[in-house]
């Protein structure tokens, strides 16, 4: 091994070697250093030259004697445990010896008594051998107790100095300690086990003398104890609360009082609780009309049967009794229904109780309640003040709310209605309908809330007219005219249409035009609508050409059906063939030709078709042909800004009539009309 090359993994050094310091080899003698054998190796580890393989061979042979182990052959040597050593004070520790005892105090000055017996208890303590005497405590006794003598070693013999050992202690023994001279009467059940154990015999058993002062108190108590409970008490009060907890008897009383001045008919709650045999009172709602709020008229407690019944020793100053003062309460074997119990003087007349209280009364008690007892109709009472007036300060919700309380809530709100329809408007132009010729120009935008119900109106700005615009009513709910302000009735959707006047702080609003939403909200509620609003909403819509597609649709669904019915309908069919003959429908794009007009309504143009009519040399149409610009038909009719809604009043009759005389043109609002010059 010592050939090898000093590489890693060539050497057998230990890898979990943690200490690597040098062993000294040096030390100083008379100041001189001199150099020693080092006593072990690197990190304080054995040196291998202490090792047997290093012992010397004598003889050329080897060492068998030191190699030899005799535990190899004969096995290790058994030694009996040894009891771990334990101090005196820690085997009898918390350990105490307890005996029974009584002493004999004499009382000289006393002309009812000589002396009297005092029991204690003597506790000696195994740890240090100390002795303490403590007296039980007796209630109103007339002198101190507790502790009577300190703990510590007692002597027994001062002259030799000898003190008390448990050895000394024994049943119907005297203890000196301190100038009272203890007799000891029984000791407890470990202090008799010890004392056996230990080879100590016991004496019998004596009794403890009765102390002549304490007899007589006893008997004087009886004696002046005259008042006592009807019923007997029960004596394991945990198990009762434990198994009536939550259990409660409830009657329905009336107090009457209609006899005094002043005095009603109420009605009360009586509440019984089985756990303690309480009683309580409630009041109810409708006898808290014009008296001060109290829930409750008794609180939880034992109800007596006679309160003015006092013992003769009880002191006329205290106004507060206990139960040794009250003879007998009330249990539930006293409430029977139709029977009355007085309550500190009030009458209460028993009506009624619940189906818990009968079948308890049937299962436990064995008695029957009898029905429930019918009053007389009482008096009318008097009538609650009315609401009064609204005063025109904030809403009437509002107004109402400090009615109810003084201290006012806000009104309830419809939270449904208002996530349903949050961000929902329906919006109107409007103008004023007034005699004021300048204010004949003004236009306005009514948009209508479906989430809260307000109203807002915003006027659109005229160029050099002096109308600046903006904001004219903020959002709030607008009154009906000749509405009651106590009741107000407000404007809702089914009251706003075109053509509808809308009153608003004395300002007459004339609905002229509305938005193609409030049309898809009256199709998709047409039970909200009446008829007529839903027709003006309509053709108004129709003469801006906003309902192309439902006009295209209407007339689709008109022609399936008239070819649905075949053979039946063929004359019918040949008159329509025979009205449409005159004209010649063809769409720009190429596509298939439409017919225009619908069942329901005028002829209104579509959006790219025109419409012509050929003259027929045997028949000539008095219809003119009339063609839409383009840049009508590319103008939206709709946009974000309230102010630019389009107000266009609308007038069938005219256009009709126009249209009928051929006018070269015609202009409605910002629309414009032209028609063929051939026509």
């Amino acid at each position: 091994m010592e050939g090898l090359p000093k590489l890693p993994g060539n050497d057998f050094a230990n890898r979990l070697r943690q200490k690597h310091h040098v062993p000294q080899s040096f030390k100083y003698i008379n100041g001189y250093p001199i150099p020693v054998r080092p006593e072990c190796g690197l990190g304080g580890e054995r040196l291998n030259e202490d090792s047997i393989q290093f012992c010397p061979e004598p003889n050329g042979g080897g060492n068998d004697t030191v190699l030899y182990d005799p535990i190899l052959t004969y096995g290790r040597v058994r030694h009996l445990p040894v009891k771990p050593y334990r101090p005196h004070f820690v085997l009898y520790d918390q350990k105490t010896l307890k005996f029974n005892a009584f002493f004999r105090q004499a009382v000289p000055e006393s002309a009812t008594e000589t002396f009297r017996i005092r029991y204690v208890h003597i506790l000696y303590f195994l740890e240090d051998d100390t002795m303490t005497v403590l007296e039980p405590t007796i209630e109103n006794c007339g002198y101190p107790q507790g502790r009577l003598v300190r703990r510590g070693r007692k002597l027994k013999n001062a002259d030799r100095e000898e003190f008390y050992h448990w050895k000394d202690l024994n049943i119907g023994i005297d203890v000196e300690m301190h100038g009272y001279v203890f007799h000891i009467t029984d000791c407890d059940a470990y202090t008799k086990e010890f004392l056996l154990s230990n080879g100590i015999e016991l004496n019998e058993i004596e009794l403890l003398p009765p102390d002549p002062a304490m007899n007589e108190r006893s008997i004087s108590q009886r004696q002046t104890f005259r008042h006592h409970k009807m019923y007997p008490v029960p004596d394991d009060k945990l198990r009762k609360y434990l198994e009536y907890q939550g259990k409660v008897l409830h009657f329905d009383c009336v107090l009457d009082e209609r006899d005094r001045e002043g005095g009603e008919l109420m009605t009360y709650k009586l509440f019984y609780y089985l756990e303690d045999d309480t009683v309580s009172i409630k009041e109810l709602k409708e006898n808290q009309e014009g008296r001060d709020y109290f829930p409750m008229l008794l609180r939880k407690q034992k109800l007596p049967k006679n309160w003015k019944e006092n013992p003769v020793s009880h002191p006329s100053i205290f106004l507060e009794k206990s139960d040794a003062e009250v003879s007998e309460y009330y249990s539930p074997k006293d409430l029977i229904v139709g029977t009355t119990i007085f309550v500190y003087g009030r009458k209460f007349l028993l009506l009624d109780c619940d189906g818990f209280t009968r079948c308890y009364y049937e299962k436990a008690l064995k008695l029957t309640q009898p029905d429930r007892i019918r009053l007389d109709s009482s008096p009318k009472r008097t009538p609650r003040l009315e609401v009064p007036s609204y005063l025109g300060l904030g809403t009437p919700e509002d107004s109402l709310a400090s009615y109810h309380s003084l201290v006012p809530k806000s009104p309830k709100k419809d939270v449904i209605t208002y996530l349903v329809n949050v961000n929902k408007f329906l919006r109107y132009g409007c103008i004023l309908d007034t005699a004021h010729p300048e204010d004949k120009i003004r236009k306005f935008v009514l948009s209508l809330s479906l989430a809260d119900g307000t109203i807002t109106i915003m006027e659109t700005s005229i160029d050099n007219s002096g109308i600046r615009g903006g904001r004219f009513l903020s959002p709030r709910k607008v009154w009906l005219p000749g509405c009651n302000p106590d009741e107000p009735e407000y404007y809702t959707a089914k009251d706003l249409y075109i053509g509808a006047t809308v009153v608003v702080f004395a300002h007459r609003f004339r609905i002229v035009s509305a938005d193609l939403y409030v049309y898809r909200y009256m199709q998709a509620h047409p039970e909200i609508f009446s008829p007529m609003a839903i027709d003006s909403v309509r053709n108004y819509l129709l003469a801006e050409g906003h309902l192309k597609d439902d006009l295209r649709k209407a007339t689709e669904e008109e022609y399936q059906k008239l070819e649905a019915h075949g053979a039946d309908g063929a004359t019918e069919q040949d008159e329509v063939q025979k009205r449409l003959s005159g004209f010649k429908i063809d769409d720009s794009k190429g596509s298939s030709p439409v017919p225009v007009t619908s069942p329901r309504a005028s002829p209104v143009p579509y959006g790219d078709i025109r419409v012509a009519v050929p003259l027929s040399p045997s028949t000539e149409h008095p219809c003119p042909n009339p063609i839409i610009p383009d840049e009508e038909l590319r103008k939206a009719y709709h946009t974000n800004e309230p102010e630019e809604l389009a107000i266009q009043g609308y007038n069938l009759p005219e256009d009709r009539q126009a249209s009928q005389q051929g006018s070269p043109a015609h202009k409605k609002g910002t629309k414009s009309v032209r028609f063929q010059d051939d026509c």
